[in-house]
Protein backbone atom coordinates (compact mmCIF):
# COMPACT_ATOMS: atom_id res chain seq x y z
CA UNK A 1 0.00 0.00 0.00
CA UNK A 2 1.70 3.21 -1.06
CA UNK A 3 2.27 5.74 1.53
CA UNK A 4 -0.22 8.96 1.80
CA UNK A 5 2.18 12.10 0.91
CA UNK A 6 2.26 14.89 3.46
CA UNK A 7 -0.35 17.86 3.36
CA UNK A 8 1.28 21.27 1.60
CA UNK A 9 0.46 22.93 4.74
CA UNK A 10 2.07 21.00 7.05
CA UNK A 11 5.11 20.35 5.24
CA UNK A 12 5.18 23.99 5.12
CA UNK A 13 4.81 24.70 8.76
CA UNK A 14 7.49 21.72 9.21
CA UNK A 15 9.25 24.30 6.59
CA UNK A 16 9.03 27.36 8.64
CA UNK A 17 9.69 25.47 12.00
CA UNK A 18 13.25 23.88 10.48
CA UNK A 19 13.87 27.36 8.93
CA UNK A 20 13.38 29.07 12.53
CA UNK A 21 15.24 26.42 14.67
CA UNK A 22 18.28 26.87 12.01
CA UNK A 23 18.00 30.86 12.55
CA UNK A 24 18.27 30.03 16.22
CA UNK A 25 21.32 27.43 15.90
CA UNK A 26 18.95 25.64 17.73
CA UNK A 27 19.58 21.65 17.53
CA UNK A 28 16.23 18.98 16.80
CA UNK A 29 17.59 17.67 20.07
CA UNK A 30 17.11 20.52 21.89
CA UNK A 31 13.71 21.90 20.47
CA UNK A 32 12.53 17.95 21.06
CA UNK A 33 13.41 18.53 24.79
CA UNK A 34 11.98 22.23 25.20
CA UNK A 35 8.56 19.64 23.51
CA UNK A 36 9.47 16.89 25.83
CA UNK A 37 9.32 15.07 22.46
CA UNK A 38 12.51 13.02 20.60
CA UNK A 39 14.45 14.27 17.82
CA UNK A 40 12.85 11.96 15.66
CA UNK A 41 9.52 13.21 16.33
CA UNK A 42 11.27 16.80 15.54
CA UNK A 43 12.26 15.70 12.08
CA UNK A 44 8.39 14.29 11.20
CA UNK A 45 7.19 17.61 12.04
CA UNK A 46 9.95 19.24 10.32
CA UNK A 47 9.00 17.06 6.95
CA UNK A 48 5.44 17.58 7.53
CA UNK A 49 5.12 14.07 7.93
CA UNK A 50 3.18 13.87 11.07
CA UNK A 51 0.49 16.97 11.65
CA UNK A 52 1.73 19.50 14.62
CA UNK A 53 -1.37 20.18 16.63
CA UNK A 54 -2.31 23.79 18.02
CA UNK A 55 -1.47 23.43 21.54
CA UNK A 56 1.80 21.98 20.39
CA UNK A 57 2.29 24.80 17.48
CA UNK A 58 1.86 27.02 20.07
CA UNK A 59 4.57 26.01 22.57
CA UNK A 60 7.10 25.53 19.13
CA UNK A 61 6.50 29.54 18.49
CA UNK A 62 7.38 30.05 22.07
CA UNK A 63 10.91 28.24 21.99
CA UNK A 64 11.52 29.70 18.46
CA UNK A 65 10.31 33.40 19.71
CA UNK A 66 8.35 33.96 16.84
CA UNK A 67 4.62 34.27 16.53
CA UNK A 68 2.12 31.31 15.40
CA UNK A 69 1.52 33.66 12.31
CA UNK A 70 5.39 33.24 11.48
CA UNK A 71 5.09 29.33 11.19
CA UNK A 72 1.88 29.53 8.32
CA UNK A 73 3.28 32.62 6.70
CA UNK A 74 3.28 32.25 2.88
CA UNK A 75 1.36 28.40 3.26
CA UNK A 76 -0.45 27.16 0.13
CA UNK A 77 -4.25 28.06 0.45
CA UNK A 78 -3.95 30.93 2.38
CA UNK A 79 -5.94 33.60 1.62
CA UNK A 80 -6.49 37.46 2.40
CA UNK A 81 -10.21 38.73 2.27
CA UNK A 82 -11.49 35.82 0.30
CA UNK A 83 -8.55 35.98 -2.52
CA UNK A 84 -6.12 33.34 -3.00
CA UNK A 85 -2.41 34.47 -2.23
CA UNK A 86 -0.20 33.82 -4.34
CA UNK A 87 2.66 30.91 -2.59
CA UNK A 88 6.29 32.04 -2.04
CA UNK A 89 8.38 30.58 -5.02
CA UNK A 90 9.70 27.18 -4.15
CA UNK A 91 13.11 28.57 -4.74
CA UNK A 92 13.19 30.81 -1.68
CA UNK A 93 12.11 27.93 0.92
CA UNK A 94 14.97 26.15 -0.93
CA UNK A 95 17.61 28.64 -0.39
CA UNK A 96 16.77 28.78 3.13
CA UNK A 97 16.97 25.73 3.78
CA UNK A 98 20.89 25.27 2.72
CA UNK A 99 23.58 26.90 5.06
CA UNK A 100 24.53 29.36 2.80
CA UNK A 101 21.24 30.64 2.56
CA UNK A 102 20.74 30.56 6.45
CA UNK A 103 24.28 31.97 6.71
CA UNK A 104 23.54 35.04 4.34
CA UNK A 105 20.38 35.81 6.08
CA UNK A 106 21.79 35.49 9.78
CA UNK A 107 24.22 37.89 8.26
CA UNK A 108 22.68 40.60 6.28
CA UNK A 109 20.44 41.16 9.28
CA UNK A 110 23.06 41.70 11.45
CA UNK A 111 23.95 44.99 9.48
CA UNK A 112 22.09 47.66 10.72
CA UNK A 113 22.55 50.24 8.56
CA UNK A 114 18.83 50.21 5.88
CA UNK A 115 21.57 52.42 3.29
CA UNK A 116 23.93 50.16 3.28
CA UNK A 117 21.48 46.61 3.27
CA UNK A 118 20.22 48.43 0.01
CA UNK A 119 23.96 48.96 -1.37
CA UNK A 120 24.14 45.21 -0.63
CA UNK A 121 21.34 43.98 -2.56
CA UNK A 122 21.51 46.28 -5.59
CA UNK A 123 25.89 44.85 -5.77
CA UNK A 124 24.44 41.60 -5.71
CA UNK A 125 21.73 41.97 -8.19
CA UNK A 126 24.30 43.47 -10.24
CA UNK A 127 26.43 40.57 -10.06
CA UNK A 128 24.09 38.32 -10.78
CA UNK A 129 22.75 40.44 -13.73
CA UNK A 130 26.36 40.63 -15.26
CA UNK A 131 26.37 36.38 -14.80
CA UNK A 132 23.18 36.18 -16.95
CA UNK A 133 24.52 38.36 -19.54
CA UNK A 134 27.49 36.07 -19.34
CA UNK A 135 25.85 33.09 -20.01
CA UNK A 136 23.97 33.84 -22.70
Amino acid sequence: MPTKAPNPVDRHVGSRVRMRRIMLGMSQEKLGEGLGLTFQQIQKYEKGTNRIGASRIHQISEILQVPVSFLFEGSPGTSAEGYSEAPSPAYVADFLATSEGLALIRAFTRIPDIKLRRIIVDMVDLIGTNEEAKSQ
